[in-house]
């Protein structure tokens, strides 16, 4: 007896998070224990909404997959809907629409709340004697998923950042000009993605000069002494921040004061305008030439930058995700295992959904300098094989071609 299989997305966008979808999707398609394939547009929200597509209409060709796996974002929409505690009936609710729409297949795409969703949803079945399989499927540029060795989406990511902060460093020394660039890169409590530029330097610049990583506390007086000393001696300077460094008594030195989501996440931004205005009261050096920049969101959608090593894990991750469901595993996400850096080696695993909720994986202090205004070879050694590849996409006119379910065509039962 068949049954059919819904999957959504949730969390932030990445260059990679489609890739998996499509995984999950190509290996859904070739089952013959699998019905309709059902994507919910804009996550649990939408689903709640009953706003569901049939995937097994609109991809209708390897094309079709080879296009999705290099379109940035999310296919299928996001939300930050988090599932209440104070209200059980909810559940019900949930279950009602999976019994609709006859599905006996759950996968859901994202971070760490995402996989919190799915590790109740689980329970709530186990509970009710309900054979509803629903697993996990990793993705996050911040890479702060515990039990897997990194993240889809971080790869690409990582190496957006490094190519960018290489750029804007030979933009900077093109004039005899003492200036600091300072580079706010999103990360609010995991420093992986700012510790990824220090990769900017394996293209033969020596920048970023400082890193500052949320997991160590940040002294603000320190990094504008060493700020100056740096720019005294080597005349133009960049210093990549996370956007949710904090200072000893762990206040954000970027918190815009709004209010949090529904995950109790801090709005964060601007902590790069706070260093730039600090560095020019401390140098008071009136040719000193200063710029903030936040790559913002550019950073986590940059198919243009994309890693085939991220593309590939990020499609083996859906695709292995919809062959353990087919083989009786639920409340698992799929995790990456590494064995080795050079030639990097990774074996692909599954990890139950309660030692990976609501958890965060933070970059190991080893890995931070003795002055934490660095990172040291053994993260490089670490991320390095991340970014490797490029990605091969398809253009017209000069242009990428990216794929695009019609979110209008709902489900009629």
């Amino acid at each position: 007896m068949t049954k059919n299989m819904l999957i959504a997305q949730s969390g932030g966008p990445s260059s990679a998070i489609n890739a998996s979808i499509a995984g999950a999707i190509e290996r859904a398609l070739a089952s013959d224990k699998i019905g309709r394939v059902y994507g919910a547009v804009n996550g649990m929200q939408g689903f709640l909404d009953r706003h569901i597509i049939d995937i097994s209409e609109q991809i209708t060709s390897p094309d079709d997959i080879e296009m999705l796996i290099h379109t940035p974002a999310q296919a299928l929409g996001s939300s930050r809907y988090k599932l209440p505690k104070d209200d059980p009936s909810i559940f019900d609710t949930i279950l009602g629409i999976l019994k609709e729409y006859e599905i006996g297949y759950f996968f859901y795409n994202g971070g760490n709340d995402s996989m919190d969703t799915v590790s109740r949803l689980s329970a709530y079945f186990r509970e009710k004697g309900e054979d509803i399989v629903a697993l996990g499927i990793p993705k996050t540029i911040d890479n702060d998923l515990v039990e897997t060795d990194h993240t889809p989406g971080f790869g690409s990511a990582a190496r957006y950042v490094a190519t960018s902060v290489a750029e804007l460093y030979l933009d900077t020394i093109v004039y005899p000009l003492p200036s600091i660039v300072i580079v706010e890169i999103m990360g609010r409590n995991a420093g992986w993605l700012t510790a990824a530029s220090a990769l900017a330097r394996d293209t033969g610049v020596p920048a970023p000069h400082l890193i500052y990583l949320p997991e160590v506390p940040f002294d603000i007086d320190d990094f504008t002494g060493k700020a100056a000393k740096l720019i005294r001696s080597e005349g133009q300077i960049i210093a990549a921040v996370s956007e949710g460094i904090r200072n000893e008594a762990g206040q954000y030195l970027a918190d815009t004061g709004a209010a949090a989501d529904a995950f109790g996440h801090k709005t964060l931004g601007g902590v790069a305008n706070v260093l730039e205005s600090a560095v020019k009261a401390a140098m008071n050096e009136p040719k000193l030439k200063t710029r903030a920049i936040q790559f913002n969101t550019l950073q986590r959608a940059a198919a243009h930058c994309a890693s085939a090593k991220d593309l590939e894990e990020s499609y083996q991750c859906g695709y292995r995700a919809v062959e353990a469901a087919l083989e009786g595993r639920t409340d698992v996400m799929v995790t990456i295992k590494r064995t080795g850096d050079e030639p990097y080696r990774a074996y692909y695993d599954l990890s139950p959904l309660a030692g990976i909720a609501n958890k965060e994986k933070s970059v190991p202090l080893e890995w931070i300098d003795a002055e934490n205004a660095d990172v040291t070879e053994e993260f490089m050694r670490y991320a390095r094989p991340l970014v490797r590849g490029e990605a091969t996409e398809r253009f017209v006119g000069g242009l990428p071609r990216f794929f695009r379910f019609d979110w209008s065509k709902n489900v009629k039962l």
